[in-house]
């Protein structure tokens, strides 16, 4: 009899996301992250960024700005059941992929010990936000080999933290997916969580809705049988388990 294919993250307990900016966990797959919070797993969020560029309102500044998106992203994170949101201060528009940025990362890696770190990807073609590139890299680098190797940031060695191997990557909306992540369940979920981000998204929920669904229409003639079209969220898969 042939074995079951094993289902994308069930084995993992502790999960982390290392993106740019408030949102954008919640956007690339919020529905995901609803459904392994309600089978227990433990996730946090670690964010580059506060988001303090992202407005179009000609009366609104950055310090203004950051409180109020640092505000909508715990509030997303709790209705999806989200542990904790941890913001590396790094301004909107100016993530670069630096050795700090990189060690900020790596710590955090060795102290939550995740199993599974989810980012997004950072070579894709289409139309991406620089930050999205830069933190997606320094994110990659922190699980292979700088979190493993003992001698790399060995400042943390002295901080009583022990390196890390992080199981698999998981690489949220890619330009070509290996699998997809059924989120019928929980797409309701997902939606109360980015409805959060009001000066993002606004307050039309129905509107939204369906701009989102619209938005994974490109993967829709990839989708596997069974799947319902803008309710499913992609991704590629990095092992380490075995090496």
């Amino acid at each position: 009899m042939a074995e079951e294919p094993e289902v994308p993250g069930a084995w993992a307990q502790k999960i982390m996301a290392v993106m740019a900016h408030p949102d954008d966990p919640d956007f690339s797959c919020g529905g995901t992250f609803a459904k392994w919070a309600a089978e227990g797993k433990e996730i946090i969020y670690v964010l580059f960024t506060s988001g303090d560029k992202g407005t179009s309102d000609p009366g609104m500044t950055p310090d203004r700005l950051a409180p109020i998106r640092e505000q909508e992203e715990r509030a997303a994170a709790k209705a999806l059941g989200v542990k904790d949101v941890i913001f590396l201060g790094h301004p909107d528009g100016g993530v670069e992929d630096t050795a700090e940025g990189r060690g900020q990362v790596v710590k955090l890696i060795r102290e939550f010990r995740p199993d599974i770190l989810v980012t997004m990807d950072p070579f894709r073609r289409y139309t991406q936000h620089r930050d999205h590139r830069h933190a997606a890299i320094m994110a990659m680098d922190a699980v292979f080999p700088y979190a493993r190797d003992r001698l790399s940031y060995p400042e943390h060695e002295q901080m009583g933290l022990e390196p890390h191997k992080v199981g698999e990557v998981f690489i949220s909306g890619p330009e070509e997916p290996e699998f997809f992540i059924d989120v019928r369940d929980t797409f309701e979920t997902k939606i109360d969580a980015l409805m959060c981000h009001r000066s993002q998204v606004g307050e039309d929920r129905a509107g939204f809705a369906e701009r989102l669904q619209g938005m994974s229409r490109r993967f829709n003639a990839n989708l596997p049988e069974g799947y319902e079209p803008g309710k499913f969220e992609a991704f590629r898969k990095i092992s380490y388990r075995q090496r």
